[in-house]
């Protein structure tokens, strides 16, 4: 059975923040840290692992290029006649 860690959401005011920036860190290990501006989240600290958890696995340049389902699309450009001209060897 697989262990299930609770996640703990913290709240702190920009004032409460700068003034312990431990506790904020402390905090952030066990879930998300919303920093509020005037009452209002403005900000949100995570550990650099959750920010990684968030973002997924890293993706391959192939992967990026890759368009699943493109061998459905109709593609059939004109041609490019007026791309090049003859090169002037006169000189």
């Amino acid at each position: 059975m697989p262990i299930k860690r609770s996640t703990t959401v913290t709240t702190l005011s920009s004032r409460e923040f700068n003034q312990d920036t431990g506790r904020a860190k402390k905090a952030a290990k066990h879930g998300p840290v919303f920093i509020t501006d005037r009452g209002h989240p403005s900000h949100v600290l995570l550990t650099v692992e959750q920010y990684q958890k968030l973002l997924g696995p890293p993706s391959s340049i192939i992967d990026l290029l890759a368009m699943p389902g493109v061998e459905d699309v109709d593609f059939d450009p004109p041609r490019a006649l007026s791309l090049y001209r003859p090169a002037d060897l006169s000189s």
